[in-house]
This record gives structure tokens, C-alpha cells and sequence, in this order.
């Protein structure tokens, strides 16, 4: 019966995201009060699934967690993208790369790649805008043609230099793309094997492939430390897990999947092959560079030339044919989300003018970093790392919900579940896009995690754990690598 109560749980998240994918887009925002009802409903039924995963026996508990993580990854294919429009432009580049033309080089409106283009990323216009009037902007027409889709999942354009109208799934479709190699060289691989014509399933299948591999790294990694597997459903069954590493295809994921095993070999002494994993995930997104700092407690030196090599190795193909423009939009991305001059760090904004915010939080990264890697064990640098990510997300809070994929893994290796509030606050920031709402989650998220140290530090004097109207949780596991209840 338990198992049963479980699985139903898990159905319950499946059908929320299932819900969810099928019948709410963002695009037009009519559809956030209903996105933050589903969602947040899925959330809830996460913390019961994993709550009554406490009860499931031990024999059952991977299968239930690998079927629940099947059913919920099933739901998030349901149907296209339905918060963000990125894997159009990973289609894009894995299109033009299999196609022997540089991402980085040509644009995606470029009249030099009108024959690329597949309808279903450029579709006709219907309209009878126009494209070369003097009221239009420089990569804007003057009024918005007639383009398919919901909302502004096509938007109005015009090709380069021709000016010649276009609707297109592509964000930022004047700029060269903005991602790292190995993030290229996904692109490329998940299209090789597709028709141009194929549209967005491709990715989300692999979102769902990468996100399983994860489930199983993170249940073989605890159950080699003595530790209870029923933590990684905290991965398996995330609605965030769903909803942006599947449904919206984020390329995070594959970074997270990279670094999470870096963070694994490193801690079972294998720095060389660690290296390698840590230069590929920063070769994806730069942003799992954060991650580095806690494993250079040992032999750092070893760790920090096989990356740098790793991650240049990826890029010499790239700049042999594309010299500096490897660069890609990276420069105009950071200016555009406010990070050079300050707006973009809500919290510190909040007392902070212009760049002096940039400023501080700068100061308090490295020192936060410095505490971090004074803090870690070589073999257990799970929660140091767990704590420079999500202080760095709080310091720089963006805007995205994806970028707090990286947490997950380290919540459940460090067991530390309070820092789900900053995913939570990001998530929300995505629904209700406003400076006070970011804010106000990332102040919450903030006090939510000092009480829980505060808290655990409490606790952690008396020799364990206790919860409310039961036992004491053992800070030991059993030799069946279950936490174990003592009497009070």
C-alpha cells in the first residue's frame, strides 16, 4: 500500500505536467495565474511523493523511483515548449552546424542561409507588413505582420541585408548564438539523426535521456556512500526537472549531468578524468565553472590545467573558422540582463546604486568562495558546493528558472532540501516577471535557508536529528543505507 500511495503521487506530478505542457503556454502570459496554480500544485505533490517514498521498502525503492521519474518525464513530452523558445535556436545551430556553416559566424536571418531555413522555424508571414519603412527599427518591421502560432512564439522580423520580411521561432535571431561549443556539438548530434523539418521532440527527448542518466549517477553515488537512494527522487521527480530540462529542452541540463559526474570522479580521486568532465561543462554553459571551487581542496593544480585543456580543445575547431566571433552574443547577453550595471542583482540593488552593486556582489562571491573551498572535503564536497551555487544565484538572481537545475543534484548529495526555496523563488520570478516579486521570493528563499543552518545546528548538538512527533533521524546510516530512527 505504501508503494501504491507513492505512485499515486508521482501520477499526480505526472498529471499536472502533463496538464500543464498541454493546455498553458507562456508566450502571451494570459496563461501565468493558471501556470502557477498547476505548477505549484505539482510541487505540492512532489513534497508528498517524497514524503511517503520515506515509507516504501527498501527493495522497492528504485524501481518506484525510476518508474515515477519515467511517468513524470512521459507527461513533460507531451506537447512543444511552452515557456521558452531556446531549443528553436538550438535546432537552428545544430541545423546550420550539420549543414558545415559556423553559428557563430552567420546569423540567422543572414540571406546567406535562406536555404537552411525549415518552415517550421521560419514560417510564411501572412501579413502585409513592411519591412523597410523608415518607422521600422533596425531589426524591426513598423507593425506586426501576421505570423502562425501562439502568442509570440514566431515573431516578426526581417532577413539581413535583403530586409525582407519574416516570422521566426528564434529569440534574438540579429545575433550570432550565444552558447559554447560542447553545447554546439549536442546541437549537431540530436539533429544529425532528424529531418530539418523535425521540430522541437528531438531535444526533449534528450532533456528526458539526460535527466534519467542524472537519476542513475545520483542513485549508484549514494548507495556507494552508504547513503539512502530515496534522495534522488528529489532529482527524478522535480517539476523544475520537467518542466525546463524536458518540456523546454535547456541545455542546463546537459551541464549539470557533466558536472555532477566532474564532482563525482573528483571526490573518488580520479582528478584527470574529473578534469575532462568539469571543462565539458563549463564548454556548455560557463555557468557550471561555479561548481569548481570546492573540489580544488586536493591536487588542485591537476584539476585546473586538464579543464582549461579541455574546455580550449573544444573551442580550437571553432576558432579556426570562426576566429573571435566564437565570442557570439555572450557580451550583449551580459548588458542586456543587467549585469554591468547592477539593475540585474535584485537584492542588492534594492540599497545599492548603479555599479556599486556589481561591486559588492563581486566581493561577496569571492569571499563566499573562499569559505567554500576553505570548508570542503575532498571526498565530500557536496554541500560546499551546494552553497556557493545558491548563494551565487541569490547574489545574481537571473531571471531564469533553469539556471537552478545545478542545485538539484547537490540537494540531494548534501540532503540540504531548503535550498529548493531559491528554485522556488526563481520559478516564480518566471510566472510573475516583476523587480518586487524577484525580490520578495529571494529574500524568503534567503531567510528560509539561514533559519534551516540555524536549525541544523540546533539539532546537530543534540547528536541527531529530530522531527516533529517522531524519533531522532540517526546522522549515521544503517548498513542498509537507510537513515535510520532512534528513540528520543
Amino acid at each position: 500500500m505504501r508503494t501504491v500511495l507513492t505512485l499515486a503521487a508521482t501520477a499526480a506530478i505526472a498529471v499536472a505536467i502533463g496538464f500543464a505542457t498541454t493546455q498553458l503556454q507562456l508566450f502571451t502570459r494570459a496563461d501565468a495565474p493558471a501556470f502557477i496554480v498547476v505548477i505549484g500544485a505539482a510541487w505540492l505533490f512532489f513534497a508528498l511523493a517524497f514524503l511517503a517514498l520515506r515509507k516504501v521498502p527498501a527493495r522497492h525503492v528504485t524501481a518506484v523511483i525510476i518508474a515515477g521519474s519515467l511517468a513524470i518525464g512521459g507527461a513533460a513530452l507531451l506537447g512543444p515548449p511552452n515557456t521558452s523558445t531556446d531549443s528553436a535556436r538550438y535546432a537552428w545551430d545544430g541545423i546550420v552546424t550539420n549543414a558545415g556553416v559556423s553559428p557563430y559566424a552567420h546569423i540567422p536571418v543572414a540571406d546567406s542561409t535562406k536555404e537552411l531555413r525549415p518552415d517550421w522555424l521560419f514560417p510564411t508571414p501572412a501579413g502585409t507588413a513592411v519591412a523597410d519603412s523608415a518607422a521600422a527599427g533596425k531589426n524591426d518591421v513598423d507593425h506586426d505582420a501576421d505570423c502562425p502560432g501562439v502568442g509570440n512564439r514566431y515573431n516578426d522580423t526581417k532577413s539581413s541585408p535583403s530586409r525582407e520580411l519574416l516570422c521566426t521561432a528564434i529569440n534574438r535571431p540579429h545575433d550570432p548564438t550565444i552558447y559554447p561549443p560542447m553545447a554546439e556539438l549536442y546541437f549537431a548530434s540530436v539533429r544529425w539523426f532528424v529531418d530539418p523539418s523535425v521540430q522541437y521532440w528531438p531535444f526533449q527527448v534528450g532533456g528526458l535521456v539526460i535527466s534519467l542518466g542524472i537519476t542513475w549517477m545520483l542513485l549508484v553515488a549514494l548507495r556507494r556512500r552508504g547513503m539512502d537512494p530515496r534522495w534522488a527522487a528529489l532529482w527524478a521527480w522535480c517539476p523544475l526537472v520537467a518542466t525546463e530540462a524536458i518540456t523546454n529542452s535547456h541545455v542546463d541540463v546537459l551541464g549539470v549531468a557533466l558536472a555532477l559526474a566532474a564532482s563525482l570522479l573528483v571526490a573518488s580521486g580520479k582528478r584527470v578524468w574529473g578534469g575532462i568532465a568539469l571543462g565539458a561543462a563549463i564548454a556548455t554553459k560557463l555557468i557550471p565553472v561555479i561548481v569548481a571551487p570546492p573540489l580544488l581542496k586536493k591536487r588542485p593544480l591537476t584539476l585546473i590545467l586538464v579543464s582549461v585543456a579541455t574546455f580550449a580543445a573544444l573551442y580550437v575547431p571553432y576558432v579556426l573558422t570562426s576566429g573571435i566571433k566564437v565570442l557570439g552574443y555572450l557580451p550583449g547577453y551580459l548588458s542586456e540582463e543587467g549585469y554591468e550595471d547592477g539593475t540585474s542583482f535584485a537584492l542588492l540593488s534594492t540599497v545599492l546604486p548603479g555599479k556599486s552593486a556589481v561591486i559588492v556582489a563581486a566581493i561577496l562571491i569571492a569571499v563566499i568562495t573562499g569559505l567554500t573551498w576553505w570548508r570542503a572535503s575532498p571526498t565530500s564536497p557536496w554541500l560546499p558546493q551546494l552553497v556557493l551555487i545558491g548563494s551565487i544565484l541569490i547574489i545574481v538572481s537571473p531571471r531564469y528558472p533553469w539556471y537552478a537545475l545545478l542545485l538539484i543534484p547537490f540537494i540531494v548529495l548534501s540532503q540540504h532540501w531548503e535550498w529548493f526555496a531559491v528554485a522556488l523563488a526563481l520559478t516564480v520570478r518566471l510566472f510573475v516577471p516583476t523587480v518586487d516579486v524577484m525580490r520578495g521570493g529571494l529574500a524568503l528563499a534567503t531567510l528560509i535557508v539561514v533559519v534551516a543552518w540555524f536549525y541544523r545546528q540546533h539539532l546537530a548538538r543534540g547528536g541527531g536529528l529530530h522531527l516533529p512527533g517522531r524519533g531522532r533521524l540517526s546522522s549515521q546510516p544503517s548498513a542498509s543505507g537507510r537513515i535510520t530512527e532512534v528513540s528520543s
